[in-house]
């Protein structure tokens, strides 16, 4: 299990072309959106992702995209879903990529002969520079997808559209399913099924408008390729996907459902997988933006000092949220009942001095009256560290604890407090962490050595580095904070 902790992360040949490379087995691709453009402990592999960080690399250890594949026939509303499914998931960075991109450009002598050749068969596309493509992506990197012309059947040789760092990919196509190399770049895959008629209706009509195409060749090309290709390829391949969707973009219903699972998936950082105390905030543009202003070491203090306050009040509102409630009815001015539920209310905060101070005023605003203790633990060196200071409510052993401190980076110092705190009566499972960033290795000391206390963070970073500091971090979060740096 620490291991995986530490990493915490039959074709079918008869068509036209024949001569389509694949990749083999043992060749390697990167592990791991979009504007349109023409023209344990800190180790070695700690310091090689501050260094990839540090140079616009993807980190090693970066969290990973999550992949939807999207397929069905042809004009069966694809683009439809992935657009719906991208409307929805508006606080996230979600990119579509589509497998028409990755046409292969036809010859002089091809494009004479152009009726002659099936666009539907999986050779058609340029599989291995798609592989390419995702596999960039899936490491964090940008890449340059090709732009395909379908009047002129070539692609754009000077004109790309850059897609960059991504919340979700969506990689849209009849054939996405088809190669197992694709599919296996997935976490999940759907497939759009949309009666035959109307799939051809919609294709004559997008071909007349889109792709400057006449009705005759567009039904003379249904029948002799499109057809053909949906029964040997596209329909088959059907059996791969993980979610079946009737009647394309009319089925409000189910890609409800498939976002509300994206949005799952999203919330859910690996770490939480193995430890289900985690509580994550779930992110939004807002709270990556003031993470954005926190981290920039251009910052001023009182911007630094506001965003936050913001972000330590989301953090606290979050852990509230975690503790035990009872339900309650009330009378409403209206006369009417309403039953809901009532706080918790024995609580006290403990704040580790000096940053876990800065925490204290969102915990007051959040909670009327609540009392506040305080664990000084100084640090000489990461193995040095020694309690030298605490006042404690004398109660404390009959509460439910938040201790607060905003970085969670080795762990050894919170493994410390919270020592103390169990010493002191309270139970493990009535004292929870609060923190806005933690590092992975901060998270597993922690959760290893108490693992009923819950942690509630903002973000979890990338790691620790050679020197103990949470990469990408915040710097001397205390320091920072009371303008003493």
């Amino acid at each position: 299990m620490e291991d995986v902790l530490e990493l915490a992360v039959g074709a079918h040949f008869s068509g036209l072309r024949l001569d389509s490379r694949r990749l083999s087995s043992s060749s390697s691709l990167p592990s791991s959106p979009s504007t349109a453009t023409c023209n344990g402990t800190a180790d070695a592999s700690s310091a090689a992702a501050t260094t990839a960080a540090a140079s616009g690399l993807a980190s090693p250890t970066a969290r990973q995209p999550f992949v939807i594949g999207v397929s069905g026939g042809t004009a069966s509303g694809k683009t439809t879903v992935c657009d719906m499914i991208i409307q929805q998931l508006h606080d996230h960075r979600v990119v579509l990529v589509n497998q028409d991109s990755f046409y292969r450009g036809l010859t002089e002598e091809q494009s004479e002969h152009v009726g002659e050749y099936n666009f539907d068969h999986p050779d058609a596309f340029d599989t291995d520079r798609l592989l390419e493509c995702m596999g960039k992506l899936k490491s964090g990197l940008s890449v340059n997808i090709p732009i395909y012309d379908f009047k002129n059947h070539r692609r754009c040789s000077e004109s790309f559209r850059k897609v960059n760092v991504s919340d979700v990919i969506i990689l849209e196509g009849i054939l996405v399913f088809h190669d197992q190399r694709v599919r296996d770049l997935m976490d999940m895959k759907i497939f759009v099924d949309t009666d035959a008629d109307i799939r051809l209706a919609r294709r004559i009509r997008r071909d007349t408008v889109e792709r400057g195409r006449d009705v005759l060749s567009v039904l003379e090309q249904y029948g002799r390729f499109v057809k053909p290709a949906f029964d040997d390829f596209v329909l088959p391949s059907k059996k791969y996907a993980d979610v079946i969707i009737p009647r394309g973009g009319d089925n409000h219903v189910a890609i409800d459902l498939i976002v509300q699972h994206i949005r799952t998936k999203l919330g859910q950082h690996d770490l939480c997988k193995f430890y289900p105390n985690v509580k994550v905030v779930h992110t939004t543009f807002q709270i990556r933006g003031m993470h954005t202003l926190i981290r920039d070491q251009e910052i001023t203090t009182p911007d630094f000092v506001f965003y936050s306050d913001r972000l330590i009040r989301l953090v606290v509102e979050h852990g509230l949220g975690h503790l035990p409630f009872t339900e309650k009815q009330v009378i409403t001015p209206t006369g009417s009942i309403y039953s809901g539920v009532d706080f918790c209310k024995k609580l006290c905060g403990v704040s580790i001095v000096r940053s876990g101070e800065s925490m204290e005023n969102a915990l007051r605003a959040c909670c009327k009256g609540i009392k506040i203790g305080k664990i000084l633990i100084h640090r000489d060196g990461d193995n040095g560290q020694q309690l030298i200071y605490h006042k404690l409510p004398m109660d404390i052993a009959e509460r439910h604890v938040l201790l607060m401190d905003p970085v969670l980076g080795t762990g050894n110092s919170a493994n410390q407090a919270i020592e103390l705190l169990i010493r002191k009566g309270v139970p493990e499972d009535q004292i929870m962490f609060l923190n806005l960033i933690s590092a992975p290795e901060g998270i597993h000391c922690v959760c290893k050595r108490f693992p009923r206390l819950k942690i509630v963070t903002s973000e979890i970073d990338v790691g620790l580095n050679e020197d103990y500091r949470v990469v990408p971090g915040l710097g001397e979060y205390g320091d920072r904070y009371f303008g003493t740096d």
